[in-house]
């Protein structure tokens, strides 16, 4: 099967059920076919945007900021996290991303809708989104 067929399979099973460790994910995927390695979900879980968040793993997605409204949060190669919000709110979001004080942001750039986080790498990225969806989350926000 091919890679995307494998990287669809993995977002809808982290999307519907709760998965703490990479080797249930790699028995998952057998089960249903797929011929992959732990090597190969740990590639594809990083290649995805997947991280760990309280003990299991997430996907970036929607989210709905308490009084700000919904939220989609996406990877944009190995520098940048951007935030969609909706029209004219970017730059309220962006003062809250800004005030959690995530030491892996260098910087917040807002349009009007969107948001462009700047981190220095990939290791950064995914710390900064890890720490941004944990803050939000704890801040009134929803997945």
């Amino acid at each position: 099967m091919h890679k995307n067929e494998r990287h669809n399979e993995i977002l809808s099973i982290i999307r519907s059920e709760r998965v703490e460790r990479q080797e249930h994910l790699v028995e998952m995927l057998q089960e249903r076919g797929f011929d992959v390695t732990q090597a190969s979900v740990s590639r594809d879980l990083v290649s995805l945007g997947i991280v760990k968040l309280n003990g299991h793993y997430t996907v970036p997605g929607s989210a709905t900021i308490s009084g700000i409204g919904t939220v989609d949060i996406a990877l944009a190669g190995e520098n940048l996290i951007v935030v969609k919000g909706e029209s004219g709110l970017a730059s309220a979001i962006a003062v809250r991303i800004d005030a959690l004080g995530i030491r892996e942001i260098i910087g917040t750039i807002a349009g009007d809708d969107t948001i462009f986080i700047a981190v220095e790498n990939a290791a950064c990225q995914k710390s900064a989104l890890k720490r941004l969806i944990g803050a939000l989350s704890e801040k009134g926000v929803s997945s």
